[in-house]
């Protein structure tokens, strides 16, 4: 008779434990699942950024063909910086870079010196 009710009180205290640890390994996922999301949306955010610095800079470019770059661009609340611009070969290289959150995302834009069309567009880890 004791040996059931020791039976039965160590398989409610498995069970107990195991649930406990479903749980927590859900509460857990659902954590990190949110921190993702939220990483993620900055970095977007971040990119957006440093995209419309490339936008000014090739609006600058285009009224002015001497425009060198290197400045710092506020938009919203947000700053981006425009890299000094290089003119290599026929083509004016721009590279901005804006920093969001502790998230760096740095766009090479490569274009045309004489019509400013687009050879490519990508972001890169570092200059």
């Amino acid at each position: 008779m004791y040996r059931q009710a020791y039976i039965a009180i160590t398989s409610a205290i498995i069970v107990a434990l195991v649930l406990i640890i479903v749980v927590v390994t859900l509460s857990l996922s659902s954590f990190f699942s949110s921190r993702n999301i939220l990483d993620t949306q900055i970095k977007e955010s971040g990119q957006a950024l440093a995209e419309s610095c490339g936008e000014v800079a090739l609006l600058k470019l285009a009224q002015n063909s001497n425009y060198g770059g290197n400045e710092t661009i506020t938009i919203g609340n947000n700053q981006c910086t425009i890299l000094p611009i290089e003119t290599l070969s026929g083509q004016k290289i721009i590279k901005t870079t804006s920093f969001l959150n502790q998230i760096k995302t740095n766009i090479r834009i490569t274009a045309g010196s004489s019509d400013l069309s687009i050879i490519s567009w990508e972001e890169i880890g570092n200059f």
